[in-house]
C-alpha cells in the first residue's frame, strides 16, 4: 500500500496540474465493491479545484463553496491523465479537456466528496496522528505517546494514532535504524527520541527519491519511485544486515510481513 513518500510524490505532480481547474464532469464505477469506495464524487461537478494537499496517506483537495475530495490510493491505486483500460474506477473531465483517471486494480481506494474538516465518512482520517515532517511531531511529545501503549510498537505505528502516514515499509526502516525490535512493548524515551528521528530520516529520504516502487505504485507520470533499492530491511529477510552481517529475519506481526535484525533489533 502507498505510504506518505508516495502519496506525496503522487501530490506534488497533482497540484500544478489541478490547481485551479474546474470539473466538468464526474463518473465513478456504478458497482463499487465497497459502500465507501465513491461517496458524493457527484457533489464535485462543477467545482475548481483550489489545490491538492495531503495529510497522511490521503490526499486532500479543497474544492470551491466549501467541499473537499478526499482520495486514498488503496492498495493499488493511481493518478493517470488521459487513461483508459478495465481497471479505471472512476474520472473527472476537466475545463481544459483532460481527463483525470483513478485506476485501481484491486478496489481498495477511495473518493469521497465532503463538507471542509467533515471526515465522519472517512473515519480513519478523522484520527491521525501528527504529520512527521512537521513541527507537530514534536519529538517528547512522542515518546510520551510511546509511554502510554501496551501495544506491540509495529503495530502501534501502523494504526497511524502516534503519527500520520508510517506503513509497513518505512516502520521497519526506522526501527532498524533505532534499533528497536518490532514487537517491543517498553520503548525507553532514549530510543523513543530515536525512532523518531529514525521516522523522520526514512521519509524525507523516500520523498527525496519519488517513493519505493515494487509493483504497483506509480506516479502521474508513469514513472516508478527509486527508494526500493535503498531500503536495509523491508523486504531484505535473509540478506546480510547492512549493520552487524546477521541474516535478516522475517515473521507475521499484526498480520504484516516484518523484516528485522535478530542480533540488532533485540526484543
Amino acid at each position: 500500500m502507498p505510504e506518505l513518500p508516495e502519496v506525496e510524490s503522487v501530490r506534488r505532480q497533482l497540484d500544478p496540474e489541478l490547481s485551479g481547474r474546474r470539473i466538468e464532469e464526474a463518473g465513478w464505477d456504478p458497482l463499487p465493491s465497497m459502500p465507501r469506495e465513491f461517496v458524493n464524487v457527484g457533489l464535485a461537478e462543477g467545482r475548481t479545484i483550489v489545490s491538492v494537499g495531503r495529510r497522511g496517506k490521503f490526499l486532500i483537495a479543497p474544492l470551491d463553496g466549501g467541499l473537499e475530495m478526499i482520495m486514498h490510493l488503496g492498495m493499488t491505486g493511481a493518478f493517470h491523465f488521459d487513461h483508459d483500460d478495465p481497471y479505471v474506477r472512476a474520472r473527472l473531465w476537466l475545463d481544459d479537456g483532460r481527463v483525470l483517471a483513478f485506476r485501481d486494480p484491486r478496489r481498495f481506494g477511495r473518493l469521497a466528496v465532503v463538507t471542509a474538516g467533515d471526515y465522519s465518512s472517512v473515519p480513519t482520517l478523522a484520527t491521525l496522528g501528527p504529520e512527521p515532517l512537521t513541527d507537530e511531531f514534536d519529538a517528547e511529545r512522542f515518546a510520551r505517546t510511546i509511554a502510554t501503549t501496551k501495544a506491540p510498537i509495529k503495530p502501534f505505528l501502523l494504526s497511524q494514532k502516534p503519527v500520520a502516514g508510517v506503513g509497513n515499509i518505512y516502520a521497519d526502516e526506522a526501527l532498524w535504524i533505532a534499533r528497536i525490535h518490532p514487537s517491543s512493548r517498553r520503548v525507553g524515551r532514549k530510543r523513543a527520541l530515536v525512532l523518531h528521528e529514525a521516522i523522520r530520516t526514512v521519509l524525507s529520504d523516500a520523498i527525496e527519491r519519488e517513493g519505493t516502487t515494487f509493483r504497483d505504485y506509480r506516479m502521474v507520470n508513469g514513472e516508478s519511485g527509486r527508494n526500493a533499492s535503498f531500503l536495509v530491511a523491508y523486504g531484505q529477510v535473509g540478506k546480510p544486515c547492512p549493520r552487524c552481517g546477521t541474516p535478516m529475519r522475517k515473521y507475521v506481526l499484526g498480520g504484516r510481513g516484518t523484516t528485522f535484525c535478530p542480533r540488532c533489533q533485540r526484543p
